[in-house]
């Protein structure tokens, strides 16, 4: 990514209206950044990419105005947007693989520059689990940790609660105005004006289930580690976990009675090498040596055009039938498609870039891709 500075109103503009186009995800928008420069060169060279890709009908792209709409009313809600290359945005957030390209946020945001742990766990949590969470929660603040979670009623509101005062912040699935769920919009009030609240979907979007994984790759991605406090197996909380350790974060997981659903979620992250937690002193002593450290990029970079000039068009023509080939409704890994074709991967990755723009493939967590239903 270009070096870190602050966008003009027109380039914030021309992102988000980028992010907000049609088949544009959060690797796609940065390949193509990479590849034109500028997310304004990107816009104008969609229709012809989605064309490539094997698109009929014109590719929608986001329009200005309804772009500026979007802005303004962050700022009428008394929110901002942040972008992923502005001083302001989370640095662990920006070194993974898929970052936001656009935040949009509500509160204090140098809280967000800050040292974060995420806390997440059980909906219908104990009142154990509940009190350990505001112990642990309370520890870790006044020991300048920031605590991050989802806003969700259980273990994220008993988290939220206890560090409401030192910092905290909620990172919501639907619009940064929307309370979700509705028994936490006081809490959602609070966190305005003592936290921050953060939100990937525009502003007014009602939270739907698809929105929550991408929801918690933002509150793991942001953290230097996540802890689980209680999480029946095949919970959202594990997707958390599982996507912290594809990031390269710290797990830390709460041992639980095995005779309790509840704890067998934390149980297996700490049989699978999670780091079994019971106090604030087991996480601080874990980020000792990572507190205040940049966290490197990941071995996938971020904007993985390496080659200045992009590939002909004939060379593209010849090796698109042997990717699509290997496509299919179950996810692959996009290296194994580069090993498969022998080819090299600046030509593959611009083969799958307009796929997608042409709404033909799906991207999945972990570097996949699949054939879109």
């Amino acid at each position: 990514m270009e070096t870190t500075r602050e966008l003009s109103i027109e380039e914030r503009l021309a992102w988000l209206r980028l992010i907000r186009s049609e088949n544009v995800g959060p690797i796609t928008f940065f390949q193509l950044l990479a590849r034109f420069g500028s997310a304004q060169k990107s816009l104008d060279a969609l229709p012809e990419l989605a064309r490539r890709g094997g698109r009929k009908k014109p590719i929608k792209i986001c329009p200005p105005a309804l772009a500026k709409q979007e802005m303004d009313e962050v700022l009428e809600f008394g929110g901002r947007m942040i972008a992923a290359c502005e001083p302001d945005y989370p640095p662990a957030l920006r070194a993974i693989a898929d970052p936001p390209p656009v935040i949009s946020i509500r509160g204090h945001a140098h809280l967000l520059t800050r040292d974060i742990l995420a806390i997440v766990g059980a909906r219908n949590s104990s009142a154990v689990a509940v009190r350990l969470t505001q112990k642990i929660a309370g520890d870790l603040s006044r020991q300048k940790i920031i605590i991050a979670s989802g806003l969700a009623r259980g273990i994220d509101t008993a988290a939220h609660q206890a560090s409401l005062k030192d910092g905290t912040i909620a990172v919501v699935g639907g619009g940064l105005d929307y309370p979700y769920p509705r028994e936490n919009k006081a809490l959602q009030e609070q966190i305005y004006e003592q936290g921050c609240v953060i939100a990937e979907q525009p502003i007014g979007t009602v939270p739907q289930a698809r929105h929550f994984p991408r929801r918690n790759r933002i509150i793991s991605g942001m953290a230097l580690g996540v802890l689980v406090v209680e999480a029946a197996p095949q919970s959202g909380s594990l997707i958390t976990a599982r996507m912290a350790l594809e990031q390269g974060r710290e797990v830390f997981a709460i041992p639980g009675s095995p005779m309790d659903p509840r704890a067998r979620g934390t149980n297996n992250l700490i049989r699978s090498g999670a780091a079994l937690t019971e106090t604030a002193d087991d996480i601080l002593e874990a980020l000792q040596g990572i507190r205040g450290r940049p966290l490197k990029e990941p071995d996938q970079p971020l904007l993985p055009f390496a080659e200045p000039v992009p590939p002909a068009e004939r060379e593209l023509e010849r090796i698109r039938p042997d990717v699509i080939s290997f496509l299919s409704p179950t996810p692959v890994e996009i290296d194994e498609i580069i090993r498969l074709t022998g080819q090299p991967a600046s030509i593959i990755l611009t083969i799958l870039l307009e796929l997608e723009l042409a709404g033909r493939i799906e991207r999945h967590f972990g570097n996949r891709v699949s054939i879109a239903p």
